[in-house]
Formats: C-alpha cells, sequence, structure tokens
C-alpha cells in the first residue's frame, strides 16, 4: 500500500477541528523507582544532563524541549511511551543502537507508515519505558 492509499483508509477527511489552540507538546517527564540507576542510563547514552537542580532532578535537552527524570512517588506512572524524533533514519538507528549499548532492548529498525511514513527504531530502557525513536521518511 502506497502512503495515499494508506491516509485514505485511515485518516478522516476533512480533519475535525482541533478543540484547543495548541502550540506542541513540551518536557517529557519519566519517573523511577530506582533514580540514580536511571540517571546512570541515561547519562551514558545523552551524556551529562544540562539541568540539575538538587539531588532529585536532572534533565537533558531533546531538541527544543527537555526529557526530565525524577524519582518515583507511588510507583511512578505505568505504560509510558516516549517519542524521540531524528533527523535523519540514521540517527533514529544510532541513537536506539545507543540505548540498546547502554542496556535497553529492541527490535530491528523498520519503515511504518503511520501519521507519515518513518523509520521506526523502538527500544524499551532497563526500567520499562518504552521509547520510540522515528524519522520521517522522505516520500
Amino acid at each position: 500500500m502506497n502512503y495515499e492509499e494508506y491516509r485514505q483508509k485511515h485518516f478522516t477527511d476533512p480533519q475535525p477541528p482541533q478543540k484547543f489552540g495548541f502550540v506542541g507538546i513540551r518536557n517529557a517527564v519519566l519517573f523511577f523507582e530506582d533514580y540514580q540507576a536511571a540517571v546512570e542510563y541515561y547519562t551514558q547514552i545523552f551524556g551529562p544532563p544540562g539541568y540539575v537542580e538538587g539531588e532529585n532532578t536532572r534533565g537533558w535537552q531533546v531538541g527544543d524541549t527537555w526529557l526530565t527524570l525524577f524519582p518515583a512517588k507511588d510507583g511512578g506512572p505505568k505504560n509510558v511511551e516516549i517519542n524521540l524524533v531524528m533527523k535523519t533514519p540514521q540517527e533514529a538507528e544510532r541513537l536506539q543502537q545507543a540505548f540498546m549499548a547502554a542496556g535497553g532492548r529492541g527490535a530491528s529498525p523498520s519503515d511504518e507508515l503511520m501519521y507519515i511514513p518513518i523509520r521506526y527504531c523502538p527500544v524499551t530502557d532497563p526500567f520499562g519505558t518504552s521509547i520510540l525513536i522515528y524519522s520521517p521518511m522522505e516520500m
């Protein structure tokens, strides 16, 4: 199925109006029971955090937003997935490999039709957080 057929099959046309004036989503926040181990893991991947506040806040700039880690309270959220959008499919694969080299696990990269055609590079960190790393593909 080509992308135009995919769009016709899965998208509403015309698109329903948005109910709110969104600008975007900012700042992914993850909560970890083993906070120190999570900080060490993410530091292996992204390098030193760009934001440090006290003992319990670490953040890394990710494009034009931030990925922030906090210690979990009452077990933290469950069934979380964050999406990291990369400039190129090669960068998506390179970041996925960094997550896996640091102890994450993931499936082989694949090309998928989603909202747009993407290179899909899923990974799960050692703490159970699903991370979808992807890059738009040329159409």
